[in-house]
């Protein structure tokens, strides 16, 4: 599946809401994602016409299955790559920003490698 990088931020944030908080509005992704409540409004019309999200009546956002799926994918490689940098000895702050740029550039080969460095599975 290949979608926008920012398309990958958003989905990543909501399914960190979801597991955080539950529920997730519009305005709670602003504010994980330091971004205006219009780009907010902006992508998730963008992902609900491509299938990524819905949209309840109350306006709480959830993940569909095709936005779940790329999220829990963004979310692990960026978990991992946080993990491999601070077992470099780089701080928690600073490895958990640039695992944020490296999620997304990432090659599954070196991923794979990398995940195998830390001690993950290849499933995980």
């Amino acid at each position: 599946m290949n979608i926008h990088k920012s398309a990958e931020d958003y989905l990543e944030q909501i399914l960190i809401l979801l597991e955080r908080k539950g529920n997730v509005r519009s305005i709670d992704i602003a504010a994980g994602l330091s971004v205006s409540k219009p780009s907010v409004s902006f992508a998730m019309k963008q992902l609900r016409e491509n299938g990524y999200v819905a949209m309840d009546k109350d306006n709480y956002i959830t993940l569909t299955d095709k936005g779940l799926s790329i999220a829990q994918n963004i979310y692990a490689r960026h978990k991992a790559l946080a993990r491999f940098l601070m077992q470099m000895g780089v701080d928690e702050v600073t490895a958990l920003d640039d695992a944020c740029k490296l999620e997304h550039d990432i090659s599954p080969a070196t991923f794979d490698a990398i995940k195998r460095f830390i001690g993950e599975e290849e499933g995980q």
